[in-house]
C-alpha cells in the first residue's frame, strides 16, 4: 500500500521524525532553514500533506495551484494566522493544529516573562556578569510586587485560563478577563475571575495584562497608544500569543518615557527580525518565542499532528480541524 507523501517545513523532535516515518512517505527539511513561499507553493502541488510551522506564511499565492496534490495542512502549533483560511476553503484543503497540549507550557513561560519583568532580573543578572555589581543595598534594583496584584487576560482559551489558574491560585492575584465570546460563570469562578465587556474596560484596572488572544487581521494592533495611554503607570504588558497583536512603535514610545511600568515579549511583528525601538528600551523583556519549547510540549504537539495525519487519510474527521 502506497503511503500518503507528507513535507515537513523544519526539523522536528527526532522521535516524532521516526514515527512520521513509520507511517508516511516524509521528506524532512533536513538543512532546516526556513522555506520560501515558491519552496511552499512547489509542496501544496507535489506533496499529500504539508506540516508547516508559525514562520511558514502560506497565503493565497501558495495555494492557487492547478491540480494540487495536498489535500490536508496540518499545522504545527496552535496558532494558524500564518494560513490562509478563506483560501484553503476556497481550495478544499483542511486545516488542522495542535491545540491542548501547548497551554501549560505556554502559561508557564507567560508566568515567567511576568516574573522577569517585575523583578527586573534580566538587569540584575547582565550587572553581575559584567562585574558591576557591587553588594546589596536598599535601593538597589527595586523591582514590584506581584503576588496579591490584578492581573488583566485578553483572551480566555485554553492558555488564559492556565495562566490564570497559575496566578489566582499560586500568586493569589485577583483576575481580570477580556474575551469575544461570554465566558460561563462556573469557567470564571475556577480562578476567582470577573469578566468585563471591553478592552477599555480591562486595561486601567490591572497591574499586569497578559495576551493570550488569537493573532491575524482581525487583532493586528489590538495594543496601540490609545490602549496603553489606559494602563496605569506602573502595569506591566505580557505577550506570549502573536507578535502583531502589538504596535511595536506605540510600545517603544510607552517604555522609552516611563507612561508603563514595563513589558515583556515573547513574540514579535516580523519575527525573527526585531524592532531596533525595541531593543534600545532597558525596561523590556525579551525571550525567542519560547512559549512551546520544552520537550514535553514539542513532542506532543508532533504526536498531535500525526493523529491528525492518521485520521484525515484513514477517512476520519481529525479532531483538530478548524477549515
Amino acid at each position: 500500500m502506497v503511503k500518503p507523501s507528507v513535507l515537513v517545513t523544519r526539523r522536528w523532535p527526532a522521535s516524532v521524525e521516526a514515527q512520521l516515518q513509520n507511517r508516511f512517505d516524509v521528506l524532512l527539511n533536513k538543512g532546516d532553514r526556513p522555506l520560501t513561499q515558491s519552496d511552499l507553493k512547489e509542496a501544496v502541488k507535489s506533496y499529500d500533506a504539508v506540516l508547516p510551522t508559525v514562520t511558514d506564511r502560506i497565503g493565497s499565492s501558495e495555494l492557487d495551484v492547478p491540480k494540487a496534490q495536498a489535500k490536508i495542512i496540518a499545522n504545527y502549533g496552535a496558532g494558524y494566522s500564518h494560513i490562509d483560511m478563506d483560501a484553503a476553503r476556497a481550495h478544499n484543503i483542511m486545516v488542522t493544529n495542535t491545540p491542548d497540549v501547548l497551554s501549560e507550557c505556554t502559561a508557564d513561560l507567560a508566568m515567567t516573562l511576568m516574573l522577569m519583568a517585575a523583578r527586573r532580573t534580566v538587569e540584575g543578572e547582565g550587572e553581575l556578569r559584567r562585574g558591576d555589581w557591587s553588594g546589596w543595598r536598599p535601593t538597589h534594583l527595586v523591582g514590584t510586587k506581584v503576588s496579591g496584584k490584578t492581573l488583566g487576560i485578553v483572551g480566555f482559551g485554553r492558555i488564559g485560563q492556565e495562566m490564570a489558574r497559575r496566578a489566582h491560585h499560586g500568586f493569589g492575584m485577583d483576575i481580570v478577563v477580556h474575551s469575544r465570546s461570554k465566558i460561563s460563570s462556573d469557567v470564571l469562578a475556577r480562578y476567582g475571575a470577573i469578566q468585563v465587556e471591553t478592552l477599555e474596560d480591562l486595561m486601567p484596572l490591572c497591574d499586569f495584562v497578559s495576551l493570550h488572544c488569537p493573532g491575524g487581521a482581525e487583532n493586528r494592533h489590538l495594543i496601540n497608544a490609545r490602549m496603553l495611554n489606559l494602563m496605569k503607570p506602573n502595569a506591566f504588558l505580557i505577550n506570549t500569543a502573536r507578535g502583531e497583536i502589538i504596535n511595536e512603535h506605540d510600545l517603544a514610545r510607552a517604555l522609552w518615557f516611563e507612561t508603563i511600568g514595563g513589558a515583556a515579549l515573547d513574540v514579535f511583528d516580523g519575527e525573527p527580525h526585531i524592532s531596533q525601538d525595541l531593543l534600545d528600551c532597558g525596561n523590556l523583556v525579551m525571550m525567542p518565542h519560547l512559549g512551546s519549547a520544552t520537550r514535553e510540549a514539542r513532542e506532543a504537539m508532533g504526536y498531535r499532528v500525526i493523529d491528525n495525519l492518521t485520521d484525515f487519510f484513514e477517512g476520519r474527521r481529525p479532531r483538530d480541524r478548524v477549515a
